[in-house]
């Protein structure tokens, strides 16, 4: 979909840790991930920064991933962001709730796009490449969810 400027766009920069820039970058492009390359280069450019939490959060994000049932990225995420209170950029439902939880507000790849819309970055056939997509390959949306996302882009599109 290559929107990854969206969010240099909505945000100026965001945090990522090390977990995930490994996941998202060095195995990406291991496995010729396009995305990744756009990743390195907002690394690169600065907008993109990794974080990583101090030794003495080790515990915390052990136990949390542990208790949760989370990977160490995940947890590990949400405690930087907790730390720092920081809004969330999450797709998973368990994160998000989590994230909420926490007092964090959570942005998902939707919610992005929509406000992308809004802001007039793209254009509501954007959301429908969207939905068609990571829909089908990332996000396995139901019918009546990818028509939710349809009407509420609709009702943003017509606002001027």
């Amino acid at each position: 979909m290559r929107k990854l400027h969206l969010l240099k766009e909505l945000f100026g920069c965001i945090s990522i840790v090390v977990e995930v820039k490994r996941e998202a970058v060095d195995e990406g492009l291991r496995l010729g991930h396009a995305d990744a390359g756009l990743i390195m280069k907002g690394v690169q450019e600065g907008w993109i920064m990794i974080e990583d939490l101090p030794k003495s959060a080790v515990s915390v994000v052990r136990k949390l991933a542990r208790d949760e049932n989370l990977s160490l990225a995940d947890a590990k995420t949400l405690v930087l962001a907790k730390q720092a209170q920081a809004q969330i950029i999450v797709d998973e439902k368990i994160l998000s709730d989590m994230a909420r939880m926490f007092g964090l507000q959570t942005w998902s790849t939707w919610t992005i796009l929509l406000e992308s819309l809004r802001r007039k970055h793209i254009r509501f056939a954007d959301i429908e490449t969207a939905i068609a997509e990571l829909g089908e390959k990332r996000h396995k949306l139901k019918a009546e969810q990818a028509a939710e996302i349809l009407s509420a882009a609709r009702l943003v599109g017509e606002r001027k």
